[in-house]
């Protein structure tokens, strides 16, 4: 019988994110009312924002009506309308809590929320059962379902009325046993310019993870039009953006600026659209550039928004269309350093062949390591930690390229000396293409992430990557600065 006047609660299971929930049932002597799917007060209480896209309707006429047990490629949060029945649900999915067992009886006052991977299945112990599917994709004949047999042996499913007097469909009664079942893998996590510096990082940070793949251009045209249809997004956890255009100064050419917004608004544009209509984590990956850099203190996530150039525009445009969408993250960061060419293979480059560089003094920041931003990352996603924005960079004090360039060429064992320092109109005063304006102020405030991420040192990182250039003999490959 329906019980009246519960609290709305959610009680956690064995099997993780499988949650039963209390609804609150209202009744009188013309019958009952309930709010059965409510999503400000649900997800305050704890149910994932899962985004559903389709409403099902099971109707059962007699008693001992048994489905399942099957497990889709979705997410379900499933509701008695009328009647009465025993659920019972088996973890599928792959790792230590593959083939825990859950059961519970739910009725108009009683839901469950399933998590994908999650077999379900439902046996009537009252007639005309009618129960409800709220889930968050549609069906397609390219994914992949699984189920297992409800006689099983080894889950030992407590049926209320034995499968022998049950109705079953054929099917249903055919499913394998556990020990047949392929447990079903993670969804996906897919990284978007996997061959540049913080791709390459990327590799190194997810390396041990069987469920990330990686993409660069020739594998996915991110300014491509077919964008929606070369993956099946649905499979997907997340997709890590590390794609960009960063040629900062060619970007204030006719040619570059099209790209620059192709590739930083236009694409990222799609790739939101995307991962809000299949309930994606998104991780698109900002800059210093989106600031003037005017201000006399590091920049703060809320701090407004004024690029000076063609790439910092694209940038900040970018991160506006990201914020839209519920789950997002966006990585500022500046002076990135990985594989390839960077400003401190340049400077080594200059050192060894006796060159003694200009370099700008008066513009201020911090050093990134592509591996420590990958790491970070990769912390945020894994946690969850809350969506939205944040800095990233090395710690310690700002300093400028010129400072950098001296500190690289003493831990090189050069005279440091060596370099002088600029200002920014001075370096640029021959260059004979457009030349972008920079942000004088690059130091961005790390206070949001430290909860979530380790913050290494910059000069302390500084030193362990010349060691290792120099100890490899790589400081000969150029870079830009």
């Amino acid at each position: 019988m329906t019980e009246y006047a519960k609290s709305l609660r959610a009680t956690p299971t064995t099997i993780p994110g499988l949650t039963l929930w209390d609804l609150p049932v209202h009744g009188d002597n013309r019958g009952w009312f309930k709010e059965n799917w409510q999503r400000e007060k649900m997800t305050a209480a704890g149910l994932p924002d899962f985004g559903p896209v389709q409403n099902n309707v099971s109707f059962n006429d007699s008693v001992g009506t048994t489905r399942g047990i099957h497990a889709e490629p979705w997410d379900k949060y499933v509701s008695v309308a009328t009647g009465r029945i025993f659920g019972a649900w088996v973890d599928l999915r792959e790792g230590p809590s593959f083939g825990t067992v859950v059961t519970a009886e739910l009725d108009p006052s009683r839901a469950v929320y399933v998590p994908r991977g999650v077999g379900n299945s439902f046996q009537t112990l009252e007639p005309n059962t009618a129960y409800t599917y709220l889930v968050n994709d549609h069906y397609s004949p390219e994914a992949s379902y699984s189920a297992v047999n409800l006689a099983d042996e080894t889950l030992s499913v407590p049926w209320p009325i034995p499968l022998e007097r049950a109705a079953l469909s054929a099917k249903d009664r055919e499913h394998p046993r556990l020990s047949e079942v392929k447990p079903i893998p993670a969804r996906k996590i897919l990284i978007l310019g996997a061959g540049g510096q913080l791709g390459i990082a990327l590799r190194q940070a997810y390396g041990d993870s069987r469920n990330v793949e990686f993409a660069n251009s020739t594998d996915i045209d991110l300014t491509s039009k077919c964008i929606g249809s070369v993956r099946r997004w649905g499979d997907y956890e997340a997709v890590i953006n590390a794609a960009a255009y960063t040629a900062v100064d060619t970007a204030e050419t006719p040619a570059g600026r099209k790209k620059a917004w192709a590739t930083n608004v236009t694409a990222v544009t799609e790739l939101a659209r995307i991962a809000n209509e299949n309930g994606l984590i998104l991780v698109n990956v900002s800059s210093d550039y989106v600031f003037d850099g005017s201000l006399p203190r590091p920049y703060r996530e809320d701090d407004e928004l004024c690029p000076l150039g063609v790439y910092g525009q694209t940038k900040a445009a970018g991160d506006q269309i990201v914020a839209t969408i519920p789950h997002h993250y966006i990585l500022r960061t500046s002076w990135v350093i990985g594989e390839g060419r960077n400003f401190v293979r340049t400077m080594l480059s200059l050192a060894e062949r006796g060159i003694n560089p200009s370099v700008v003094n008066d513009q201020r920041g911090r050093l990134t390591f592509a591996s420590d931003l990958a790491l970070a990352i990769r912390n945020l996603v894994d946690n969850r930690a809350p969506y939205g924005t944040y800095n990233f960079t090395n710690g310690g004090t700002a300093t400028s390229w010129a400072e950098l360039a001296r500190e690289v060429f003493t831990l090189a064992g050069h005279d440091p000396g060596r370099v002088t320092g600029v200002s920014t109109d001075e370096y640029f005063s021959s260059a004979r293409g457009p030349v972008a304006a920079r942000p004088l102020n690059s130091a961005l405030d790390l206070g949001k992430i430290l909860p979530f991420s380790v913050i290494p040192d910059g000069m302390e990182r500084l030193a362990q990557y010349v060691h290792a250039e120099v100890g490899l003999g790589r400081s000969s490959h150029g870079g830009t600065q």
